[in-house]
């Protein structure tokens, strides 16, 4: 009876409804498949008008559709709907990745049964400590898997006694490098002469803080730099951002390329990554930047020094210091340093975050999960 315990593997539900596509819907999609491609009963649910949804579509991956919102947990009729899919599927583990997504389909898993609900905390900003999160936290979710040390500071910085600090795994995003270290052709912007290229890539929203960039801009422009500014990305403040160039007088200096399908393609044809995000949960983008052989220049907050070395891979700035940030530009004008830098930063993020590695230590991760309830 023990070897076949230890034969068999747990079956796996990747749970996922935002709208929205990036780090936490690549790292549910590329764990899942590659689950899958060893044998695991696992699948994927999705909302119906995602991102994902369309991904996991096109492959021969299992998956559902929930159309849930962040009000569904005030729904009886969709807890009810979710706590019969989850005892008709018999799952032994459920991998929530979205906030929402717990406030309702974590307690219906508990219901049926389900004996590991995890949630894999995707952002480094601090988790509300009120009576809702500390039912969640306390009675429901059994393990949390962060994707930074900075993000597993933060689920415990306003309550220390919210969630047993043992059972907050650490597991990097991981990086797929062969398409990175192939050359790619260019399909969003052409170089004008010897012009120095800073590419950005985000959605256009609050949390990375573009705004800065076309501030940047202006310091350079002052300082005579030969420079464009390319910034990657779809989202809310497209049009603020664009009528903010234009009244700090730099829209000759910025390139919004729109929504980026090939980020090799984009990343391989600048010459310095800046991201200009208020916080980063893992800086999946940095270590994509990094794997291109670019320097990165980023604010010193959340987990960007877990991904850039100061002053060896890239630069970190203090303080949200815009003028600090441009000195790091000019510094990096220098190919010679720009060269340097870029070779340091690849070898440091394929030494770190090599996706095959990455997923085998979860594949050992929830395997161990597994066994812990039936040995």
């Amino acid at each position: 009876m023990q070897n076949s315990v230890l034969s068999a593997k747990p079956k796996i539900c990747f749970f996922n409804t935002v709208k929205a596509w990036g780090g936490g819907e690549k790292w549910h999609l590329d764990t899942a498949t590659y689950l899958q491609s060893k044998g695991y009963d696992a699948c994927l649910v999705a909302h119906p008008q995602s991102i994902l949804y369309q991904k996991v579509s096109k492959i021969a991956l299992p998956s559902f559709a929930f159309n849930l919102s962040k009000f569904s947990f005030l729904n009886p009729s969709a807890k009810r709907e979710l706590v019969r899919f989850f005892e008709h599927e018999k799952f032994d583990i459920v991998i929530f990745n979205l906030s929402s997504d717990v406030k309702i389909a974590a307690p219906a898993a508990k219901i049926a049964g389900v004996p590991h609900i995890v949630y894999r905390r995707g952002s480094a900003i601090p988790i509300r400590d009120n009576r809702l999160n500390r039912m969640l936290f306390g009675t429901v979710i059994t393990e949390i898997i962060a994707n930074s040390e900075a993000t597993k500071h933060t689920i415990l910085e306003r309550n220390p006694n919210l969630f047993p600090a043992d059972k907050i795994k650490i597991l990097y995003n991981g990086i797929e490098f062969s398409s990175y270290l192939k050359h790619s052709e260019s399909k969003y912007y052409t170089r004008v002469g010897s012009e120095l290229v800073i590419g950005n890539l985000g959605r256009l929203e609050k949390q990375k803080a573009q705004h800065y960039l076309i501030v940047l801009a202006e310091i350079l422009k002052s300082k005579n730099l030969d420079f464009k500014i390319l910034i990657g990305g779809s989202g809310r403040l497209e049009s603020e951002l664009k009528l903010y160039a234009e009244k700090k007088n730099v829209s000759d200096k910025i390139v919004f390329c729109g929504f980026i399908d090939d980020v090799p393609a984009f990343l391989q044809h600048i010459d310095i990554f800046a991201l200009t995000s208020l916080w980063e949960g893992f800086g999946y983008v940095l270590a994509e930047a990094s794997a291109c052989a670019k320097p990165c220049v980023a604010f010193n907050v959340s987990s960007n020094p877990e991904l850039i070395e100061h002053g060896e891979t890239g630069f970190l700035v203090q303080d949200f210091d815009i003028q600090q940030f441009a000195s790091y530009i000019l510094k990096l004008s220098d190919i010679d340093l720009r060269q340097k830098m870029g070779l340091a930063a690849q070898k440091n993020v394929i030494s770190k975050f090599d996706i095959h590695e990455k997923l085998i230590e979860t594949e050992l991760y929830l395997n161990n999960l597994y066994l812990s309830k039936h040995s």
